[in-house]
């Protein structure tokens, strides 16, 4: 059972040599046809001895020692002798058994250079990191089929400077191909020599959608529904910061949060056992807190004084705090780099960012928001079943400080409707379009001009179940082998483990 892969072979000895096990074997007599002319001979010319390793046993190296027989072709004309070979256990040239061939690669296909070499040496199987890569390259790419659904995606091999596209089948997910950058000349070649795709899955990427065009003219375009509502994300966090001044005073106080009412009930017990005479070291062993919480408690008169108003240090942005207000009263769509370059004018030193987090933490309006932008739009994006009590009456307070928040969180459920795949979602997009432009919010204009650049591959994102999120899917894999490789190795490397998975 132990050499069970050994079993077209005859095993004459097994022996224990401590560091290792070695097995003496030899092919079976009998006879076996050419290889050249198949003709069946058992005439024996000599023997040969093959020294090969197998699959360790005990965490110990196994050596296998067979001896093969070299025989005479009987067919003149053709070769004079040829050694006899052993399809499934013996592969020519190699120095391991067909079986421990594909342990290696197992661990391989995984882990490549140095981290399968780590893994192998634990299993008592040595090879170096160079080998390992050879045995990773020697394994045959799956043949697949050219897709009826084409996902297309792009991944930087080296971010903001080198980039590949991976093509997938959007259905199965089955890696189709990578090819070496993202340009639509290459993408167009690789569709004309793959006929076949009717569906193509892709971003908002213009080469893509050329390359498409292209060579696919009647091939349905599909956008990806995930980057249409991570687009829309993005437009409604510039509407919201713009409109910071409107909720930022608007809503509950910060401390009516569940963290608040905690804070009052504290204050009331320990203030309750101080009434009643109890010290502030017992007052802390009862309610299970710090002995210095039960004196800050026991110092304030009352709850609502624990809740202190953020102390901010003095910032370069300061001296420009006008400026800024009255800006933003103006023009609340007015983007923080404009603000940059006006600020610099009039003698401001700072960077983007400080202004930035001065405008979203609510200095220029004298007032702190209850929370960031970036979380409201967070609250905003988020289904309303899906957010807590206090969480849905705090959002109802702050969009409800003007109209235009209002109509906002309205534009957002209403685009998020149209996410769910159905008939007729085209022209309900062309009536949201039609009331976004009638409101006035600029950011979400700028991104309905975006849909109509490419309004017939929403029409389909709307209308049919196809979408890239396998492909999506593949580029996050894609990052882990490329951190597994540290970057060093190169594109050819790369492409078989992408297709390996």
């Amino acid at each position: 059972m132990v050499f069970s892969g050994l079993l077209p072979l005859v095993i004459d000895d097994v022996t224990d040599e401590g560091e290792r096990i070695l097995v003496r074997a030899r092919t079976p007599e009998g006879p076996v046809a050419c290889p050249g002319c198949a003709a069946v001979t058992g005439r024996v010319h000599g023997y040969h001895q093959r020294t090969v390793a197998d699959v360790p046993v005990d965490v110990r190296p196994v050596v296998v020692r067979v001896r093969i027989r070299r025989l005479v072709c009987p067919t003149r004309g053709c070769r004079r002798t040829f050694r006899e070979q052993l399809p499934g256990v013996l592969d020519r040239y190699q120095r391991r058994t067909c079986r421990l061939i594909s342990q290696v690669g197992v661990v391989v296909r995984q882990l490549a250079g140095r981290a399968g070499a780590r893994m192998l040496s634990a299993l008592a199987v040595v090879v170096s990191r160079h080998t390992a890569l050879r045995a990773l390259l020697r394994l045959p790419l799956p043949e697949r089929l050219v897709p009826r659904v084409l996902g297309v995606d792009d991944f930087a091999l080296r971010r903001r400077q080198r980039y590949a596209t991976v093509l997938i089948d959007a259905v199965t997910r089955e890696r189709i191909d990578v090819l070496p950058d993202r340009k639509a000349a290459t993408l167009e070649r690789w569709l004309r020599d793959h006929p076949g795709v009717e569906v193509v899955c892709r971003d908002s990427s213009g080469a893509y959608a050329e390359a498409v065009r292209r060579a696919l003219p009647e091939a349905l375009q599909v956008a990806d529904r995930w980057h249409l509502w991570h687009n829309l994300a993005e437009a409604v966090r510039k509407e919201v910061t713009a409109h910071s001044s409107c909720w930022g005073k608007a809503g509950p106080p910060p401390q009516d949060g569940r963290r608040a009412l905690t804070t009052r009930q504290r204050w009331q017990q320990v203030h309750d056992l101080l009434d009643k005479g109890v010290g502030l070291l017992e007052c802390a062993r009862r309610l299970n807190l710090g002995l210095n919480t039960v004196k800050r408690y026991a110092r304030i008169s009352e709850p609502e004084r624990l809740v202190r108003a953020p102390q901010y240090r003095p910032t370069l942005v300061d001296p420009y705090r006008e400026h800024l207000r009255r800006r933003r009263e103006h023009d609340p769509a007015v983007g923080a780099t404009q603000l940059l370059a006006e600020i610099r004018e009039l003698g401001y030193t700072g960077s983007l960012n400080l202004l930035y987090r001065y405008i979203t933490q609510g200095r220029v309006e004298a007032d702190r928001p209850a929370l960031s932008p970036r979380r409201l739009t967070r609250y905003l994006l988020t289904d309303p079943d899906q957010l807590k009590e206090h969480q849905r009456t705090f959002v109802d307070a702050l969009t409800a400080a003007c109209p235009q928040m209002t109509a906002l969180v309205n534009f957002i459920g209403s685009f998020a409707a149209l996410l769910t795949p159905a008939g007729g979602n085209d022209d309900r997009l062309t009536a949201w379009i039609a009331e976004v432009k009638a409101t006035d919010l600029p950011h979400l204009h700028t991104f309905t001009r975006g849909l109509g650049l490419d309004r017939d591959a929403v029409n389909a994102a709307l209308a049919y179940p196809f979408h890239n999120g396998g492909t999506e899917g593949v580029n996050t894999k894609t990052k882990l082998i490329k951190r597994q490789m540290y970057g060093r190795a190169g594109f050819a490397l790369l492409r078989h483990r992408i297709l390996l998975g």
